[in-house]
């Protein structure tokens, strides 16, 4: 979509295939309606927390179809507003899965067109892992379209999708259970998050198993049960898997053109998103390099000044922020502490851990973590981490200081905003390490 748009923009002709909605995963089983099933989890939540501030309700009642339809509703919009922004843009529209036939062609729907430059932006596809009754599982692209919740439901995996699609299942309601083979969740994020979410998320009545991961599902007449490779089984009534996603680049035609892809399947570029095929390029999910939206998003700005507008731009991937929308929220830019101390060798760390003033009138237990990782020879603020309410919102600007490698110092002299749970970022004075 953006590249399509911005290089029509400088002057490109273009022409987008696409055989089935637009916005890809993001719009349609992904970012958008993830958040918004996130939004639904957490109001039971607030419900309870409304009761300790003077306001009575009967009992509240969630219905699954409401929100269902809510949001085929706006997914529906969207398509809509991204064809229209494509059609304004002047990029011809191609209905059809188009296929690379040589380095300057691709066909669809059986006829062949010719371009300059080929640009491959396919995403990719979640995956489950080949085990016994694997076919009894869904993936987060079938959780958007459930008939009804669940009673119970089982969640594999550690990463971000895992964590998101357990908080949303356990908010609505469902018994839910979060299986994980390791013993700390969300690797490659700071150590310090993935326990903590953990421990959050425990606090708020979903069970983690840690350890083991399902080995086989049997079916039963009205139930599932999971079989776990270290030992334990238990019985459930829907299994998401969210183990990974593999680049969708099968029966494209690439690797008869030339094109190299990992062993993952993702196509391998260089710096400007250049495949080893000079007019053949890129971007988002498919490459397999930070899969997040803004990030694809950005690399369709890069190439299309790179291709279009004659100034060759870099991807830049230092400093993306990111959130998980677990409940509670998690949100991290900059390096881990790990990382840090591997790149830099000295550094010091920040931290505080705290109940928001929000919680103090009920007897919840919910605690905000926020940590700061400074790269002592410099005092450049090079990682922080949140978890608590809204922390993609706060991180977000907490982002552009790190991406301008703003000193410890510096933020020590902003004024915080009180009472906010944000200005603990610029009041943190003691060391942790």
């Amino acid at each position: 979509m953006r590249a399509s748009r911005v290089s029509a923009a400088y002057g490109a002709k273009v022409a987008i295939a696409e055989s089935h909605l637009f916005g890809g995963t993001c719009v349609n089983v992904g970012c958008i309606p993830k958040k918004l099933f996130s939004y639904a989890a957490h109001w039971r939540e607030e419900f309870e927390v409304a009761r300790a501030y003077g306001w009575s309700t009967t009992e509240p009642q969630f219905e699954w179809p409401t929100l269902l339809a809510n949001k085929d509703k706006e997914i529906a919009r969207l398509n809509a507003v991204y064809e229209r922004l494509l059609t304004a843009s002047g990029v011809e529209i191609i209905r059809g899965r188009a296929t690379v036939v040589d380095p300057h062609t691709v066909e669809i729907n059986g006829r062949r067109h010719s371009a300059k430059h080929i640009l491959i932006a396919t995403g990719s596809w979640p995956v489950i892992p080949p085990i016994e009754g694997r076919e009894y599982a869904i993936t987060s692209n079938e959780a958007f379209h459930l008939e009804r919740l669940p009673e119970r439901a089982l969640v594999v995996g550690g990463g971000y999708i895992a964590l998101e699609f357990a908080s949303i299942f356990h908010g609505l309601g469902v018994k839910t259970t979060l299986s994980y083979r390791g013993k700390r969740l969300l690797r490659g994020f700071d150590a310090d998050l993935g326990e903590r979410i953990a421990e959050e998320m425990t606090h708020k009545g979903l069970k983690i198993h840690f350890g083991g991961e399902p080995s086989s599902i049997i079916k039963h007449p009205h139930t599932l049960e999971v079989c776990y490779t270290d030992g334990p089984h238990q019985t459930t009534d829907l299994v998401l898997f969210a183990t990974g996603r593999k680049p969708s680049t099968a029966n494209l035609g690439l690797e008869r053109v030339g094109v190299k892809l990992a062993a993952d399947g993702a196509v391998i570029v260089d710096q400007y998103s250049k495949s080893s095929v000079d007019s053949i390029h890129a971007i988002g999910d498919v490459t397999n390099r930070i899969n997040l939206t803004p990030v694809a998003t950005a690399e369709a700005m890069w190439l299309a000044r790179t291709l279009f507008r004659g100034e060759p731009t870099p991807v830049d991937h230092d400093n993306v922020p990111t959130a998980v929308f677990a409940h509670p929220n998690l949100a991290t830019v900059g390096l881990s502490e790990q990382m840090a101390r591997e790149r830099y060798g000295a550094v010091d760390i920040y931290k505080t851990y705290f109940r928001p003033l929000k919680l103090t009138l009920t007897e919840k237990k919910e605690r905000v973590f926020m940590k700061l990782v400074v790269e002592r020879a410099s005092q450049r603020v090079v990682g922080a981490h949140m978890i608590g309410p809204d922390a993609g919102e706060i991180i977000q600007g907490v982002a552009i200081a790190v991406k301008l490698g703003a000193t410890k110092a510096q933020f020590d002299a902003t004024i915080g905003i009180h009472p906010t749970v944000a200005e603990e970022f610029v009041t943190l004075r003691e060391k942790a390490t």
